[in-house]
């Protein structure tokens, strides 16, 4: 049996390309639940402890406890969507993956928090940058790529501020970086 090679042109490349785009846009979308659930849980902790720091509590990290509640969510949700019939593109897997090495560089920066004195802030809001940054381009949705870019402004304003400041930055970034085009792209209509 003869091997023969098919030879796409230029617009079937363009066509394949174009539909692997347009469905890595539409699972994305679905997927627009998890921005919309984590920026209100960081935001959320963010300003709680600021709050917490403002008025001495001792222990102010405690708002972050909210996130594990966050990630049972999380799970659950990745579960029920796993169970739904969908086109996995290249494009899906790489954005996958790519949020898969943000959570375990933000793990591994807070296990390791000490060795900075826990001044986490700054460099997880300049690494969130990575992935919505790219997530934006991969989509080719703007307020995504907006919020990648204000995650590394923010990131460097932390810098420059000191201590409980530094989570009234994150707060806003996150809500820039992940609510504000979550919602954007859960009311998006189909292109």
């Amino acid at each position: 049996m003869k091997h023969e090679e098919e030879t796409l042109t230029t617009q079937q490349s363009l066509a394949i390309i174009t539909e692997m785009i347009l469905n890595t846009k539409g699972n994305l979308k679905s997927n627009s639940i998890y921005f919309l659930l984590w920026g209100v849980v960081i935001a959320l902790a963010n300003l709680g402890m600021f709050a917490l720091i403002m008025v001495d509590y001792p222990y102010p990290y405690i708002a972050w406890t909210a996130a594990f509640p966050a990630w049972l969510a999380s799970f659950y949700i990745g579960y029920r969507q796993s169970k739904r019939e969908r086109v996995m593109t290249h494009l899906d897997r790489v954005s996958i993956w790519m949020w898969v090495t943000f959570g375990v560089i933000t793990f591994t920066l807070m296990a390791f928090g000490k060795l900075i004195n826990y001044q986490l802030n700054p460099v997880i809001l300049l690494v969130s940058a990575i992935p919505t940054l790219l997530s934006g381009i991969i989509i080719r949705f703007r307020p995504l790529i907006v919020g990648g870019i204000l995650f590394w402004v923010a990131g460097i304003a932390c810098f420059a501020v000191g201590g409980p400041w530094q989570f009234l930055i994150g707060a806003a970034a996150v809500t820039a970086g992940f609510i504000v085009p979550g919602v954007l792209l859960r009311s998006k209509k189909e292109d």
